[in-house]
C-alpha cells in the first residue's frame, strides 16, 4: 500500500507531520480529516521511504518536555500501571466525547487535556502517538498493553468494525465499572473478619509466649510436686518451641511462601487449587457466582458489540479467574467450532448453573441471546450481592467460635495448676 508524508494542521493549530499509508491521496486526505487534521502538504512516498514506520510521527508544537520524558519511558521501557477505576473513567470519557460528535483524534486529545494523574497522562500519551500513527484505536491499545487486556481490545475492534463505538464504549465502561464495584463488595465482605481474626490470633501468640510463663514461673519455683495438666505443658511447649526456633520458623515460612508460589506456578498444580476452591461450602458457590455473572455480562456486551461467538468466547474465558472454568470454556469453544450450540456443553461441563444454560439455550433458539445474557447478568449480580450477604454474616460467628475456642484453651491452660495449687496448700 502506498505512504503518504503529510503536513496537517490539528485543532489547536499545532503543526502535525508523519507519514500514513493509504491507497491513494484522496484516502489519505479523508483518514486525516477524519482524525481531526488539516492536511496542508501532502507527497507520496517511494522505494524505502514508504517502507519507514509511521511511529516517526512527530507532534510539532507539543511541550518539549513531555516528548522528551515520553521517549526516556520508551527506552527505559518503563510500565505506567493504570487502575480499573481510571480506565473506566477513560472509557467513559471518551465515549462522551464521540457521543457529542467529536472526531477520534480530537476525544483523545480532550480526554488527555482534562487528565490530572501521570500514570493515565502515560498511558494516553503512548495512545495518541499510535493512533496519530495511523493505527485504528484496537490495535494502539494492543500496543499499548496494560491496562488494554483482551477484553478491552477486542471490544473496542468490534465498536470500530460495527460501526457502534461510542455505544460500545459506554457498554465496556459499565462492564469495568460493574468489576470494580463486585471486587470491592468482595474487599468489604471479608476484610473486617480477617482483621478480627489477625488481631485475635496475635494476642493468642503473645499470651502464650510471654504472658503465661511469667504465670507459672512462681508454681515451678515453689518446689511443689503439683502435675501440669496437658493443657498447661501443651502451651508451655508452644511457647518454648516459639522462644527457641523462631529464626528458623521465620526461614521455614518465607520457604513455604517461595515453595507455593513455585508450586503454584504449574498450570495442573493451580488446576487442582480451583477445582478445590469451588467444592468449598460458601466459598465455593460465591466464587461460581461470580464468575458466571462475568461470563454473562462479558458475552452478552461483546455479541452485542457485533463480536462472533467464538471470539468473544476466548476473550470471556481470559476474564473468569479460575482454570477450572477455563477450561470448560475451552471445551465450549471447540464445541461451538464444530457446530454445535452454546447451551449443550455448557450443561455438560457441569460448572455452570441450569438457569444459565436455559437462558442461553432459549437466545440462541430466538435469536436474542445478547439480550437475553444480559438480562440474566442483572439477575445473576444480584445473587452474587446475596451469596456475599450470607458470606458476611457466616463469617464473624463461625470466626467468633474458633476464636473463643482457642480463647478458652489458653485460659483453661492458666486457671487448671492455680486451682490445684490452691488445692494443695490448703490441704
Amino acid at each position: 500500500m502506498p505512504s503518504f508524508r503529510h503536513q496537517s494542521l490539528d485543532d489547536r493549530g499545532a503543526t502535525v507531520t508523519g507519514v500514513i499509508a493509504a491507497p491513494d491521496r484522496s484516502s489519505a486526505i479523508r483518514q486525516l480529516t477524519a482524525r481531526g487534521q488539516r492536511p496542508v502538504a501532502l507527497a507520496e512516498l517511494e522505494g524505502a521511504e514508504s517502507a519507514a514506520p509511521s511511529s516517526t510521527t512527530a507532534v510539532v508544537g507539543a511541550p518539549t518536555t513531555q516528548r522528551a520524558s515520553f521517549e526516556l519511558a520508551s527506552i527505559f521501557g518503563r510500565k505506567t500501571r493504570l487502575r480499573r477505576t481510571e480506565l473506566a473513567s477513560f472509557i467513559r470519557e471518551l465515549a462522551t466525547a464521540l457521543e457529542a460528535g467529536l472526531p477520534l483524534m480530537q476525544s483523545l486529545r480532550t480526554v488527555r487535556q482534562q487528565t490530572t494523574g501521570k500514570a493515565q497522562s502515560d498511558v494516553l500519551d503512548r495512545l495518541i502517538e499510535r493512533v496519530e500513527a495511523g493505527q485504528p484505536l484496537h490495535q494502539a491499545m494492543q500496543e499499548c498493553g496494560p491496562p488494554f487486556d483482551e477484553m478491552v481490545v477486542g471490544m473496542v475492534r468490534a465498536a470500530d468494525a460495527s460501526g457502534r463505538m461510542p455505544e460500545v464504549l459506554h457498554q465496556l465502561a459499565d462492564l469495568l465499572e460493574r468489576t470494580v464495584e463486585l471486587r470491592r463488595e468482595l474487599v468489604g465482605a471479608t476484610i473486617y473478619p480477617m482483621i478480627v481474626a489477625s488481631l485475635i490470633g496475635a494476642s493468642i501468640v503473645v499470651l502464650v509466649t510471654f504472658i503465661l510463663p511469667k504465670l507459672m514461673e512462681p508454681l515451678q519455683a515453689s518446689g511443689s510436686n503439683i502435675t501440669l495438666p496437658w493443657p498447661t505443658r501443651v502451651l508451655l511447649g508452644f511457647a518454648d518451641f516459639i522462644q527457641t526456633w523462631w529464626p528458623a520458623i521465620i526461614l521455614g515460612v518465607a520457604g513455604g511462601i517461595m515453595l507455593w508460589r513455585w508450586w503454584i506456578a504449574k498450570p495442573e498444580n493451580r488446576y487442582q487449587v480451583h477445582r478445590l476452591l469451588l467444592r468449598l461450602p460458601l466459598v465455593g458457590l460465591l466464587l461460581r457466582d461470580v464468575a458466571v455473572a462475568r461470563f454473562t455480562r462479558t458475552l452478552g456486551t461483546l455479541v452485542s458489540a457485533g463480536l462472533q461467538i467464538l471470539p468473544a468466547l476466548r476473550i470471556v474465558r481470559d476474564t473468569l479467574g479460575n482454570l477450572v472454568l477455563m477450561r470448560a470454556i475451552d471445551e465450549v469453544s471447540e464445541r461451538v467450532s464444530t457446530g454445535q450450540s452454546i447451551a449443550e456443553p455448557l450443561e455438560r461441563c457441569g460448572y455452570f448453573p441450569p438457569m444459565l444454560v436455559q437462558i442461553v439455550n432459549i437466545g440462541e433458539r430466538s435469536g436474542r441471546l445478547e439480550t437475553m445474557l444480559l438480562h440474566a447478568a442483572s439477575a445473576f449480580d444480584r445473587q452474587v450481592n446475596s451469596r456475599i450477604g450470607i458470606l458476611t454474616k457466616a463469617l464473624p460467628p463461625i470466626l467468633l467460635v474458633v476464636m473463643a475456642a482457642l480463647a478458652g484453651f489458653v485460659l483453661l491452660g492458666i486457671l487448671l495448676p492455680l486451682t490445684e495449687l490452691q488445692a494443695a496448700m490448703g490441704g
